[in-house]
């Protein structure tokens, strides 16, 4: 058994779409979803990519672009569909997201990393945009640009309550030398400024989190499990249909208004210039 068959991110995508249609280190393939197709995403380790910083589960140069492609094929497609049979459905897409990081590295950033990066980012939300829900399940950590660029831009965002969750922009070992705090340190002062914490229920506070999937053993999930995770997967589909295209609704929850009262300020001040000028 290799790494791939180890991470997270290759158990749920097994568990939910079957074995992939694409190699590593980016997963694809559909499968059915509450009775309709989805396409199913996951970043899975590379133990041979000829990037040595990006071989485990982060999102490198070539993730970047092949995310972006397993997305933008699903655009496309179903795009023809809707032009040789008017009212085809756009399919659902799931972000299984199992990141660490982003690919650190000099070889990385001269090739432009931002760049690959920056096209999974826009292929995410031109999904968004053209009707397709767009769902990220966190399974893993959901680190720095890895998940900015696999996972945040989608209409609904769920994960499991489950140990080894986290969501931060960078790691605690690194927060920890910028802050000059211990990793204990750290973890208490998480606990009372929300946006310093990793756990995934203060990231629920901050508005960004529509679900959090409790009960389920990320590792080992059994069929009963795995079949109560699709159930909320085709909930929030349904849920993104019916609402608009955009992310505006994380900043309308009221834990959104609580924790983020100043974020949310500072969004209708600019607005407000910039419709004054």
């Amino acid at each position: 058994m290799n790494d791939t068959t180890l991470t997270r991110g290759a158990r749920w995508f097994r568990a939910l779409a079957g074995e992939p249609a694409s190699e590593a280190p980016v997963w694809s393939g559909d499968a059915l979803l509450g009775g309709e197709t989805a396409r199913f995403i996951a970043v899975v380790p590379d133990p041979t990519n000829r990037f040595p910083r990006a071989t485990s589960n982060v999102v490198g140069l070539e993730q970047g672009w092949r995310l972006a492609r397993a997305v933008r094929e699903a655009i496309d497609a179903d795009a023809r569909a809707d032009a040789g049979a008017g009212g085809h459905s756009r399919r659902p897409i799931v972000a299984i997201v199992d990141v660490k990081s982003q690919a650190y590295g000099y070889r990385e950033e001269m090739l432009g990393i931002h760049l690959a990066c920056a096209a999974a980012v826009d292929a995410y939300a031109s999904a968004r945009d053209a009707g397709h829900p767009v769902i990220a399940l966190i399974v893993g950590p959901a680190m720095s640009g890895a998940f900015l660029a696999h996972g945040y831009q989608a209409n609904r965002i769920v994960a499991l309550d489950a140990p080894g969750m986290m969501v931060h922009a960078m790691g605690k070992e690194a927060a920890a030398r910028v802050t000059r705090r211990t990793i204990e340190a750290l973890d208490a002062l998480g606990e009372t400024i929300v946006p310093m914490s990793y756990s995934m229920a203060s990231f629920a506070k901050l508005g960004l989190l529509d679900q959090l999937i409790e009960g389920v053993d990320a590792d080992a999930p059994d069929a009963a499990q795995i079949e109560r995770v699709r159930a909320v997967l085709v909930e929030q589909i349904r849920g993104a249909r019916e609402g608009d295209r955009t992310l505006a609704h994380r900043l309308e929850s009221a834990a959104a208004r609580q924790n983020r009262a100043a974020s949310i300020e500072v969004r209708r001040r600019l607005a407000q210039q910039w419709e004054a000028v």
